[in-house]
């Protein structure tokens, strides 16, 4: 066999200039990944600094002020107006909206009571998840004509210097200035702003109510009508 020539193919080299312009191309796309992937990398960062430093949000929604740490309901027993014996943490499972005041109950008692149940009707079908409870800390008789208002009332007589180991006012007030919130589980958990004179103050009522319907969806996924107990 005859020994063939390698055969040998000669491919053209770039020249350098051109090995340049593609070395900076490729420099210059390959910097610009870089900077789209930092972007959406920081993108969280500048909209949080955004929203903080521009936007400057509200950062208290709720207008009643929140308790902490919460209060669980005292081994306190009351005394309903017919004479019945009843545990406070008994009340357990059921969102209360509490008022406290003699049973003599003056003008801003009433005010009370009237806001108490037009916040709970106001709720619609989410009332049934609300109790509206009137805590008398005194044997003061309650007057007669209060209470057919009081029908779906939880009315308690309970010892006053026990009670205000539990629930305090805001400096400055009374505990009958304040309507509080309890939760399911028996903690106290909101006091809302006192009002001031006899009458309801309607943009105070709102803003109760909105507090309490936010209350409400926060906990609908684990809170129910009624008490398991029933």
């Amino acid at each position: 066999m005859l020994d063939e020539p390698l055969g040998l193919t000669v491919h053209t080299l770039p020249a350098p200039q051109e090995a340049a312009t593609a070395d900076s191309k490729r420099t210059a796309v390959g910097r610009l990944k870089m900077l789209l992937v930092l972007a959406v990398c920081a993108a969280p960062v500048i909209a949080s600094y955004f929203t903080y430093y521009v936007v400057r949000p509200n950062t208290k929604s709720n207008y009643g002020e929140l308790v902490e740490p919460q209060r669980p309901l005292p081994a306190l027993t009351g005394t309903t107006l017919d004479g019945r014996q009843i545990a406070l943490p008994s009340l357990r499972g059921q969102w209360l909206l509490v008022s406290v005041a003699g049973g003599a109950c003056n003008s801003l008692c009433e005010r009370n009571l009237y806001l108490q149940r037009q916040l709970r009707e106001g709720l619609g079908k989410e009332k049934d998840r609300v109790d509206w409870v009137w805590l008398v800390p005194d044997d003061a008789p309650v007057r007669p004509e209060l209470t057919p208002a009081l029908a779906q009332a939880t009315v308690l007589r309970v010892d006053g210097a026990q009670l205000r180991q539990w629930l305090s006012p805001a400096a400055g007030h009374t505990l009958e200035d304040h309507l509080f919130m309890v939760d399911p589980m028996g903690n106290w958990m909101m006091r809302f702003p006192a009002l001031q004179g006899a009458s309801v103050d309607v943009t105070a009522a709102r803003n109760m109510k909105r507090d309490v319907e936010r209350l409400l969806r926060a906990s609908a996924s684990w809170d129910q009508p009624g008490r398991s107990s029933k």
